[in-house]
C-alpha cells in the first residue's frame, strides 16, 4: 500500500473487477449528466478491467477508511492511438474519481500516482488521450503539465463508433 496525503493507493486485484465497473458507470453517468459523450454506462465489464490487470496495470485510491475514491488503468503500450512507440512511456486510461466520497484534488492526486508509477519503471514520459469533444477535460490535462503532441482523428470504440482523439504526454523526472 503506498500512502499519498491520506489517499491510500494499492494495485487492483480481480476481486475488485465490480468496484471497477460502478466507478466507471458513475462517472459515464457524471458525463452524460455534463453533456460530455464520451463514457458510456455498461460500456466496460468486469472482463474488461481483469484483461487489464493481466496485461497492464489497475490502481486504486482509498481514503483513510479504506472506501474506494477513485481509480486509474496503468497501460505500457497504447498502439491503437499512439502507433508503435519505443517503451519510454506509460499510458494512462479511464482516470476515474468517485464524486461523493473523494477529497478536493483526488483526482491530480491519481494522475500524479500514475506519473509515480511511470518513473519508478524508469521511463521518462506520461502519455494519455482526450477526446477530442471534451475542451474542458482537455484544460485539466494542459493545466498538469501535459503538452499536446498529436491528434488521432478516427479511434474506432467497440461499438463502431468513431471519434477523435487528443494525444497529451507530459516528461517525468526520472
Amino acid at each position: 500500500m503506498i500512502i499519498d496525503d491520506g489517499m491510500l493507493f494499492r494495485p487492483a486485484e480481480e476481486k475488485d473487477a465490480g468496484i471497477l465497473v460502478s466507478l466507471y458507470d458513475q462517472a459515464a453517468r457524471w458525463m452524460r449528466k455534463q453533456g460530455i459523450e464520451q463514457w458510456k454506462p455498461g460500456e466496460k465489464d468486469a472482463a474488461h478491467f481483469r484483461a487489464v490487470m493481466r496485461e497492464g496495470e489497475v490502481w486504486l485510491a482509498q481514503d483513510a477508511d479504506g472506501r474506494v475514491v477513485g481509480a486509474y488503468e496503468l497501460w505500457w503500450s497504447d498502439e491503437e492511438a499512439w502507433g508503435v512507440q519505443p517503451p519510454v512511456a506509460g499510458y494512462v486510461h479511464r482516470l476515474m474519481v468517485e464524486r461523493d466520497a473523494a477529497p478536493a484534488g483526488a483526482g491530480l492526486r491519481i494522475l500524479e500516482h500514475a506519473e509515480w508509477r511511470i518513473g519508478r519503471t524508469g521511463r521518462e514520459r506520461a502519455r494519455l488521450d482526450c477526446v477530442s469533444t471534451n475542451p474542458r477535460l482537455l484544460a485539466y490535462y494542459r493545466s498538469a503539465g501535459y503538452r499536446v503532441v498529436g491528434e488521432f482523428p478516427s479511434k474506432q470504440s467497440r461499438d463502431g463508433r468513431v471519434y477523435g482523439v487528443i494525444l497529451l504526454e507530459r516528461r517525468l523526472d526520472v
